[in-house]
């Protein structure tokens, strides 16, 4: 653990941008504004707050009453921290939908980085059947208007876990993983799309969803380069 008390805005941006690496529990606690945009709009205006950010992509935003967070980010998300007119700034952001996290600081009374592990994840109670089940009882887990047609359909390059039709009747390919992925898993589904383009026609607009609790910063920066999406979503869990 590392942890400063009433640092500097520097400081504590420098410990931020050295334990940011996708693998730290990270929480600043201090006086800040938050902004999001994105489905909607919200400000908060000053205020002491905890500010969370797990490794899996997560932002929280705590304030001294209630259980739940008053902002939050989901896995997969980005973080960046900089520093701006002598204050911190983190932006926490996804890119499908479009959402956007501001939290601006004041000053900082603490920030700590927890190298932490948590062997008992309940995201490995499920298995890739049961997310696979839970899709196909609820699709619009995936997006609303998603129709699948069919599972283990066969290409090429494999079998597709689930196929199916976005709302605009654009192919659509889930690969599902049970638990948090790496760049391998977008190489599979980036096969899985390729081959699909060969076999309907090449003109055919084919979209790639990976669907998982959670996907590496490296698995989040190949999917965005190949033009593929990523959806958090962890298999029901077994006694459901």
């Amino acid at each position: 653990m590392e942890t400063l008390v009433d640092p500097t805005a520097e400081a504590a941006h420098a410990l931020l941008e050295r334990r940011l690496d996708g693998e730290t529990l990270v929480t600043v606690y201090g006086r800040c504004t938050v902004e999001y945009d994105g489905r909607a709009a919200s400000s908060l205006g000053p205020g002491d707050r905890l500010l969370v950010l797990k490794p899996d992509g997560t932002a929280l935003v705590h304030t001294t009453e209630n259980q739940k967070p008053v902002n939050w980010q989901p896995p997969g998300c980005t973080h960046e921290v900089s520093l701006v007119d002598g204050g911190l700034r983190v932006r926490s952001e996804r890119s499908t939908p479009a959402e956007e996290l501001r939290v601006a600081f004041e000053t900082v009374e603490q920030v700590s980085a927890f190298d932490a592990r948590d062997e008992e994840d309940l995201a490995l109670t499920g298995t890739e059947e049961d997310l696979r089940q839970r899709i196909l009882d609820d699709p619009d887990l995936v997006e609303s208007g998603f129709r699948p047609l069919a599972t283990e359909r066969e290409t090429s390059a494999g079998a597709v876990d689930v196929y199916g039709e976005d709302r605009e009747g654009r192919t659509v390919v889930l690969e599902l993983k049970r638990r948090r992925v790496g760049p391998d898993a977008v190489g599979q589904l980036v096969r899985y799309v390729e081959a699909l383009r060969r076999e309907l026609h090449t003109d055919a607009e084919i979209r790639g969803v990976l669907v998982a609790p959670s996907v590496t910063d490296r698995a989040r920066e190949l999917l965005g380069e190949e033009g593929l999406e990523f959806v958090s979503l962890t298999p029901r869990a077994s006694d459901d």
